[in-house]
């Protein structure tokens, strides 16, 4: 994606804490931006005049078809609590949702998750992580952005980092901090950088000051290898065969719209 001037960007979580930045960032880069909000109300206090609002539920498939209709890209800045019963009802539940209603056509996406997402013994992180594996068997051209603590950042502390491997485990701010507008640039960045494309990272500031520019920093990123539902160098302990019966069919049923 090189000309954004004439595309369609739909947000998920528009009103919140990401999403509101993400609108703002899409509406500087000249994209036409499509919210899907659950209330109306609510969006018509917090978002510009400028952005076409669509009325839908994550959780509830048949409320999205007119969301993705003809839209160019996809942004994922939805997410819930640590409940491991509202991540995947909403989290996981919301971007399978959205990839069924695409039914196989394809758009840019840009998923939000967490950094250590890959930490052993979290039920939470692993809906996120089966979030991650249905974009990526579903075809799309994607980017999988895994932020650290959000707004923990100091002052001075604005240089973007992006790292692989997902070694940062602790739970805690320690693992890396990043500004919430800072996520949603890189977000939208990602959309029009080739470079970005079938990249997954953990996304964190240095001291320093913010790049002018991101596309030196995507392009010393590893693509992940065709085919794998992983990053590459991620140490995952999930096995397809052991997934839950819920997933299996989600993973079926992108794998079948792909075609």
């Amino acid at each position: 994606m090189t000309n954004n001037r004439q595309l369609t960007v739909l947000i998920a979580g528009a009103t919140g804490s990401i999403g509101r930045h993400a609108v703002a960032e899409a509406l500087r880069g000249g994209y036409t931006v499509r919210a899907l909000v659950r209330d109306r109300a609510r969006a018509a206090r917090t978002l510009p005049d400028d952005v076409e609002v669509v009325v839908g539920d994550l959780t509830r498939p048949e409320t999205l078809v007119s969301a993705v209709e003809k839209v160019d890209a996809v942004v994922l800045t939805h997410g819930s609590t640590t409940s491991e019963r509202d991540v995947r009802d909403n989290d996981y539940a919301g971007v399978a949702n959205i990839l069924r209603a695409l039914e196989g056509r394809s758009v840019r996406i840009a998923l939000m998750t967490a950094i250590g997402v890959t930490r052993p013994g979290m039920p939470y992180t692993q809906w996120k992580l089966r979030s991650e594996r249905l974009v990526k068997a579903s075809g799309n051209p994607y980017t999988i952005v895994r932020p650290g603590w959000f707004d923990h950042n100091q002052a001075d502390q604005r240089r973007i980092v992006m790292l692989q491997g997902d070694r940062r485990q602790s739970g805690t701010p320690a693992d890396g901090a990043i500004a919430r507008d800072q996520i949603a640039r890189v977000l939208i960045d990602s959309l029009r950088t080739d470079a970005a494309r079938s990249k997954t990272f953990e996304l964190v500031a240095e001291h320093g000051s913010e790049q002018d520019d991101l596309a030196a920093v995507f392009a010393a990123l590893r693509p992940d290898s065709p085919g794998s539902l992983d990053a590459d160098e991620n140490t995952v302990d999930l096995p397809i065969d052991d997934e839950p019966e819920a997933f299996g069919r989600d993973l079926a049923a992108v794998t079948e719209a792909k075609g």
